[in-house]
């Protein structure tokens, strides 16, 4: 008797509640479905299934022999998945959802130079702002900037991502410069519309450490950090934004970074996938290189005036 074969069939029975629809998705008829059960339950000594014309149920012995096998079965799967994963060139397509600042300004190049590595794989990329649903959706993978809010999705720590405050030196030749949080009331601020409440920036007292949302206020709100950071160099304001967006800015000396010592702790870009038991190759492949592409980050994001 092929035993491998018995466990699959009871526990595809299990899972489906018939032995025809069970049949019908190993391939094989109704009455080898129940031979092979049965031939389970004579080899184990104990019944494992009671039948009846109406439905069948597990008996207690066969609920735990169920549960368990289950188990084997998916790690006995996966293992033959990894083996076959490693043998091979990984291809296929990845369904990838990220931010649209941080996708446009960073992550193109980053995927761009993935494919160039790895030419079987086709990556479908949707830029956007909204928290997809990655199952429901078909997402394989999502980068996203703070602390993931799914717990069935296993987050991968990318680096930190630094929020500063900056102006333009014309700006702040006319209207002076804010030397704490609360001068930021006498000033025109730029709203980023991304950020959880955007009329609100928030700050890190650097005496005791506490955090606090200190009022803002102008007439441009934009949901967009590009945006945000173009109206800054052009004098309309003071921005608050990433430090992706503003870091090559300041460093150029095109934007003045203000307020540093009043910044809260970095957030976290993340990379996320369902949690599972077996993680694609070509998947495996694109988060190790996400890894380690953002493992320093980048030197141009540096909020430091050249």
């Amino acid at each position: 008797m092929d035993r491998l074969a018995s466990d699959r069939m009871f526990v595809t029975v299990m899972e489906l509640g018939s032995f025809s629809a069970a049949a019908r998705r190993l391939g094989v008829s109704s009455g080898q479905a129940s031979k092979l059960v049965a031939r389970l339950e004579e080899d184990l000594g104990v019944q494992l299934i009671t039948r009846s014309t109406r439905a069948l149920s597990p008996t207690l012995a066969g609920q735990e022999y169920f549960e368990r096998m289950r188990r084997v079965l998916e790690e006995i799967e996966a293992i033959d998945h990894e083996i076959r994963d490693a043998a091979a060139e990984p291809g296929g397509l990845l369904r990838l959802t990220v931010p649209i600042s941080f996708g446009t300004a960073v992550l193109a190049p980053v995927l761009t130079e993935f494919s160039a590595r790895f030419p079987a794989i086709r990556l479908q990329v949707d830029f956007s702002d909204r928290l997809a649903a990655l199952v429901d959706e078909g997402f394989d993978l999502a980068v996203r900037i703070g602390a993931p809010r799914d717990s069935g999705l296993i987050a991968r720590r990318l680096c930190p991502v630094r929020v500063g405050v900056v102006g333009a030196p014309a700006y702040l030749a006319a209207r002076g410069r804010p030397e704490t949080p609360a001068d930021l009331i006498q000033h025109d601020c730029i709203l980023d519309g991304n950020f959880a409440n955007p009329g609100a920036w928030v700050f890190r007292d650097p005496a005791t450490g506490r955090e606090a949302g200190v009022p803002v206020s102008g007439r441009l709100q934009f949901s967009s950090a590009e945006a945000v950071a173009q109206a800054a160099l052009r004098g309309a304001g003071l921005a608050r934004g990433p430090d992706f967006v503003l870091g090559p800015l300041v460093q150029s000396g095109a934007l003045v970074p203000l307020l540093a010592d009043w910044d809260v702790e970095p957030i976290l870009l993340h990379a996320l996938y369902p949690a599972g038991r077996h993680l694609p190759a070509r998947l495996r492949r694109l988060i190790d290189h996400l890894v380690e592409a953002f493992r320093t980050p980048p030197p141009d994001w540096r909020m430091q005036a050249p």
